[in-house]
């Protein structure tokens, strides 16, 4: 397996890792996320750490998607490639934002758990500050697939790394997740509404497709993959090796 099917295989495979660990994250957590009394609660800790590993791994694994494919969306466009890192690494930092402020609310529930009357309420009304924290990391960390999209998209597009109409559902989705994030912040739509689910499919088939394609097939013929293929050192046998070293 070439060094190129290796970088397309891994950067993949990240790409799955992403959907693996947030979607099950988003029910793993309800509990905290949907109870404004968790916190002066019994509370289901352990299943909440869980799911805040999981946000993690979907982090780190943003970081590891744009790290692996640096190397090679470059040779199309640097500023653009170093823009889609810098964007991926600014969404997991913000998903670590909304994990700390969850882990913060179970370790407040154990350690003043049990308090009443005007402790309990103030509890209650810290419990929910953090859980707005973490909302507001969840639209704008993941709304930052918009960049994502514009700048991979952008650059797989033009390279043809993958067949286009991968990312051109990225870059039509872009616009629509941008237009109902910000309407969001503004108050004019929900976080659930129909226009975020009409939103949300073009971004989310555009990373799934192309984490699929990469894994199955990994990069079309290009010219970029034409100009790092040649760039690579041949490869020599076992024995190739041990000739090569005795002539020096």
């Amino acid at each position: 397996m070439g060094s190129l099917r290796k970088t397309a295989l891994l950067a993949g495979a990240l790409y799955l890792v992403t959907f693996i660990a947030s979607i099950p994250a988003l029910f793993v957590l309800a509990p905290v996320l949907t109870d404004p009394s968790y916190i002066v609660g019994p509370g289901a800790d352990t299943r909440v750490v869980l799911g805040a590993l999981l946000d993690i791994v979907n982090a780190l694994a943003c970081i590891g998607t744009a790290v692996v494919l640096f190397p090679v969306v470059r040779r199309q466009n640097e500023a653009a490639a170093l823009g889609f890192v810098a964007a991926r690494v600014l969404e997991a930092a913000i998903i670590f934002v909304g994990v700390v402020s969850l882990l913060a609310v179970v370790t407040l529930r154990q350690d003043l758990g049990g308090a009443a009357g005007a402790s309990a309420d103030s509890l209650v009304t810290v419990g929910a500050a953090l859980v707005a924290v973490r909302d507001w990391t969840f639209l704008l960390g993941p709304g930052l697939a918009v960049a994502n999209a514009l700048l991979l998209g952008t650059l797989m597009y033009r390279s043809r790394l993958v067949p286009r109409v991968i990312p051109l559902m990225g870059l039509v989705g872009a616009p629509l997740l941008l237009a109902s994030n910000t309407a969001t912040m503004f108050g004019v739509n929900d976080q659930f509404s129909v226009l975020s689910l009409i939103a949300l499919p073009g971004i989310f088939f555009w990373e799934l497709s192309l984490g699929v394609y990469l894994v199955v097939k990994g990069f079309k013929p290009s010219p970029i993959t034409a100009g790092m293929a040649a760039l690579s050192p041949p490869r020599l046998s076992v024995s190739g090796q041990v000739l090569a070293r005795a002539r020096t």
